[in-house]
């Protein structure tokens, strides 16, 4: 048996050969946005490799401490369903593959490989679907339920234990990139693609302007899993790339769904009053905006949009462009993404907050008033090329923003690659506004057939740190701690290896997040993950125990909720552990405290002892620098409520 915090690399059951797959592979078809990504990536590979390092050089290096192990994560073997995988810390408890109509084979893109030649008097293989007409994108938790985004629609998979999750309901929509959202029996899936119908067909649409097509937000009621039926369909101006759910502060009938469209604009002719250009072009203009979408729940069906706020407004000038014009921010820079849109944004209503990853800008947002939401802060940072997803802590004084640097189909984390590109920053809120402090990145040791970057996460509610769980692609899935904001360092990880040797191939982790006392990670290609912690020196069994406490009947990966830990003993040996493993604490201290624990857990709490160890930690407090002092006070108080 292997130590508990060795790696284990294993190889999976081989179910099909990936090489009999591929051979159905034909060349990848028009999808603008993808086309794009894909000549942008193969113009900077020549460059890139002899440049980067310079600039990084230039710009600095992350503060991080690398796993505490010898990394195996490169190297591992190629295929579908049968790569070979390397895990630390972390537990991969089951994958649920896609249902029958939600994968095709032909479907699996490239930007770089070729395509198959057709021998003398053989038949053309039939044309492929749109390039990523199948894959995973984003979740969404209802009860025991995930609801999983998908470009050709939406699965619901029942989670009957960590190692029994089934499809209940598939909805085949065409359209991507599919993200989801939940409230009652009410999925919000969001919708881009001009091939898009207004009647989820599957034909597709013709022409630039057509009643038939469909980008915006669809809102589907499940409360009959057999008979899901489309109730609304909100046309936007961009699209829906992503959407937020937001509640109403007082009215229970009422949510909002923030939209954010990323891609270009339809044409009046099309959808009435959608316009693009500059401001100086068209003060009307489509761009610099997102949407505000007013659903009353007795009413599904008159959602509309309410308002479409200029979030990113000069404050002096009032110009709608008030924010980075693109470009890079010195030498050696990353080249920037103009701010004209938000790619996804975070709501932390419990706080009035929302976080904006907004291209070119991180941007704090207040929406005490969700009708009418204005910025607070921004921020840009000479590291980050696409500003992508954001994610506060529990307590909001800081946050998380992730750079899809390469737009998550390019290799981002080979040994070539600055580390502090591609990857997450973390932000301190502080008196003087946002400030930049360290970064974090899996170390790079992909290869160039895995594409892999920073993508999509939650946090883990471990009491005490800061812990997030993140997809990056066909890097995997990594666990890190950034309770040190200046000093990210990774805690667990788990990762497959490439789709094939030969090309890269679109795959790997969507994104990873914490639900009900497990992971659940969208594999583009491959199916659900559903994983789970493995206890170490990194996180004890009192923290993961602790974390499992946190329960929520509902939850929208881009809508927090703040974590209230009850009175328990696991809480209370969580924090014990935490500053044991910093030996912040005395060894008597650490013995007493120990004890009443355990009586508690056995059912046999000494209370008047307890509120004496309750003031002697609160007198250590004053002794404690950094997070120990809070860790110290929150223990205190947990032995004070005991019972």
């Amino acid at each position: 048996m292997p130590h508990k915090n060795a790696i284990v690399r294993t190889s999976s059951p081989k179910l099909k050969s990936i090489s009999t797959m591929l051979a159905l592979s034909v060349s990848v078809y028009a999808c603008t946005s993808v086309e794009n990504a894909g000549q942008a990536i193969n113009d900077a590979a020549s460059t890139a490799s002899r440049e980067v390092q310079s600039a990084a050089s230039a710009l600095g290096t992350p503060n991080t401490q690398p796993s505490q192990v010898p990394d195996t994560r490169t190297g591992l073997k190629s295929g579908l369903y049968d790569a070979e995988t390397a895990a630390w810390n972390l537990k991969l408890a089951s994958t649920t593959p896609l249902p029958i109509g939600f994968f095709d084979p032909r479907a699996l893109w490239s930007p770089t490989a070729a395509t198959p030649p057709t021998a003398e008097g053989e038949e053309a293989a039939p044309p492929p679907p749109n390039p990523i007409s199948f894959a995973n994108s984003d979740l969404a938790f209802s009860g025991d339920r995930v609801i999983m985004g998908n470009f050709h629609g939406f699965n619901v998979y029942e989670v009957y234990d960590e190692s029994n999750t089934r499809p209940i309901l598939s909805v085949a929509c065409p359209g991507g990139q599919g993200d989801v959202s939940v409230h009652g029996d009410l999925v919000f899936y969001s919708v881009e693609q001009n091939r898009a119908r207004l009647d989820c067909g599957a034909g597709g649409v013709e022409g630039t302007s057509s009643e038939e097509r469909f980008r915006g937000v669809r809102i589907f009621d499940i409360s009959d899993i057999n008979d899901p039926k489309q109730v609304a369909a909100v046309q936007t101006c961009r699209g829906s790339h992503t959407n937020t759910l937001v509640p109403h502060p007082t009215d229970p009938n009422i949510v909002y769904i923030y939209n954010s469209g990323t891609s270009g604009v339809r044409p009046g002719t099309e959808l009435e009053g959608c316009s693009s250009g500059s401001p100086e072009e068209n003060a009307d203009t489509s761009l610099y905006s997102i949407d505000i979408i007013k659903v009353p729940l007795n009413a599904p069906e008159k959602a509309e949009i309410i308002n479409s706020p200029r979030i990113f407004a000069d404050r002096e000038t009032g110009r709608i462009d008030g924010l980075w014009k693109g470009g890079a921010l010195g030498e050696g820079a990353q080249t920037t993404s103009a701010t004209v849109a938000c790619h996804d944004i975070t709501a932390y209503p419990e706080y009035n907050l929302a976080a904006g990853a907004c291209s070119g800008n991180g941007i704090l947002i207040d929406i005490s008033d969700p009708e009418n939401p204005s910025r607070i802060d921004e921020i840009s940072d000479p590291n980050m090329a696409f500003w992508h997803s954001a994610t506060f802590t529990n307590d909001a004084s800081k946050i998380l923003f992730g750079d899809e640097w390469g737009g998550g189909v390019a290799a981002r984390c080979t040994p070539e690659d600055p580390e502090t590109w591609g990857a997450d920053i973390v932000v301190d809120r502080t008196e003087n506004g946002l400030e930049g402090r360290g970064f974090y990145k899996i170390p790079n040791t992909q290869t160039d057939k895995e594409n892999c970057v920073t993508h999509n996460g939650s946090l883990i509610p471990v009491p005490g740190r800061d812990i997030m769980v993140q997809g990056f692609y066909s890097g995997g899935i990594s666990i890190f701690d950034f309770t040190d904001s200046n000093n990210p360092f990774e805690i667990a990880f788990f990762d497959r290896g490439p789709i094939a040797d030969d090309a890269l191939y679109l795959a790997g982790n969507w994104a990873a997040y914490w639900h009900n006392g497990q992971i659940f990670a969208p594999e583009i290609v491959r199916g659900l993950d559903v994983y789970q912690l493995v206890a170490s020196d990194m996180l004890s069994e009192n923290e993961i125990a602790a974390a499992k406490l946190i329960q929520y009947e509902e939850a929208n990966t881009q809508t927090q909720t703040k974590f209230e830990w009850p009175a328990s003993p696991v809480v209370a040996g969580a924090y014990l552990d935490q500053l044991n493993r910093g030996s912040a604490i005395d060894n008597r201290l650490a013995t007493r405290t120990a004890s009443e624990i355990a009586r508690w857990k056995d059912g046999r709490p000494r209370a008047r002892r307890m509120r004496s160890l309750a003031r002697d930690l609160k007198t250590a407090a004053n002794n404690a620098t950094g997070r120990d002092i809070n860790r110290f006070n929150q223990l205190a108080t947990v032995l004070e409520n005991a019972r």
